[in-house]
């Protein structure tokens, strides 16, 4: 497909429904996943305005979307975000770890310096960035950037050599630092066959809100049916973390089994935005995977993220 030219009418166009409170959040995601496909400094502009929002899902996936972007033009609106610390804490994470993404090291100051705060889902974020600007600085960025998935990943896969059992070891491992099991999380990941995503999910039961957030996210991307009780469970959970149960149910969208329906129906009236908005996110996906002839996006642009289908390029 040729290259889309981003005019400021388009931009615009696109801002107006991502802004529009009236649309259904599903809609206004769908116009973000199109500026950060399309790129450049016009859809950062107005992806940036839109994080005057009210919804925190929405502004963190904003955060997510400036940091797959890997434009340090957005670099300062991230650090702003990082240090805002009346933002919600899921935003902040999130701009963290695009930060780590962009890897400037302008950034890497405020890393660390955040890397000691008080809400420990945005400290453990700022640790892994950190580490992973340390990373990139010294070495390829195809170490870190996944191909199979369309992604930039918070940390490299370990290398090949590595045993499934000692990956796995790794993976569980509480004693270890953030940096060096999302390393083995990843590594679980691109194996990908049924062994690696039941030991993914017996990463449910660990204490770190951020990690249990990354195993959903990446079930997501494998999409294995394996996955789904283990996701069901933990999105029923009311005392999980939010931003845990939200990645539970767009896994279980991007899984895309029709026995998931009614349950992501029921939760779209959940008591927490976030997790009622990530169903109804969850939903819209579920309905593209089961009617791609009949759901079609404009334009022919692929609006939706590898976070929902790592076959969609860029």
């Amino acid at each position: 497909m040729d290259k889309i030219k981003v005019t400021q009418e388009l931009a615009d166009q696109l801002k107006t429904t991502l802004m529009d409170v009236q649309q259904p959040i599903a809609k206004r995601f769908r116009a973000l996943f199109t500026l950060r496909n399309l790129g450049g400094s016009l859809c950062i502009d107005a992806m940036t305005e839109a994080l005057k929002d009210d919804s925190a899902l929405l502004r963190h996936e904003i955060a997510y979307c400036l940091g797959q972007m890997t434009d340090n033009r957005a670099l300062d609106v991230l650090i702003e975000l990082v240090k805002n610390t009346t933002e919600h804490p899921m935003v902040r994470h999130e701009a963290a770890e695009a930060l780590g993404a962009i890897a400037d090291p302008r950034a890497f100051d405020i890393l660390k310096e955040f890397s000691a705060d008080e809400t420990k889902e945005v400290a453990e974020t700022c640790q892994l960035a950190v580490s992973r600007v340390d990373w990139y600085t010294k070495n390829e960025p195809e170490s870190i950037d996944n191909k199979t998935y369309l992604s930039v990943d918070p940390a490299p896969a370990l290398g090949s050599g590595v045993s499934f059992g000692a990956v796995k070891d790794q993976f569980l491992d509480g004693d270890l630092d953030i940096f060096n099991r999302y390393r083995a999380l990843f590594s679980l990941r691109d194996i990908g066959d049924e062994k690696s995503v039941l030991a993914l999910c017996d990463g449910f039961k660990d204490k770190s809100a951020l990690l249990k957030h990354e195993v959903a996210f990446v079930l997501g991307q494998l999409q294995h049916r394996a996955a789904l009780p283990a996701l069901t469970e933990v999105l029923l959970d009311e005392s999980e973390s939010a931003m845990v149960r939200h990645e539970a149910a767009e896994a279980l969208g991007a899984i895309a089994s029709t026995e998931t329906i009614p349950l992501l129906e029921r939760l779209t009236k959940d008591k927490e935005a976030i997790v009622s908005e990530s169903c109804e996110i969850a939903l819209d996906v579920t309905d593209y995977f089961n009617n791609t002839e009949e759901f079609q996006y404009a334009d022919g642009i692929k609006l939706l993220s590898e976070k929902s289908n790592p076959q969609i390029s860029n």
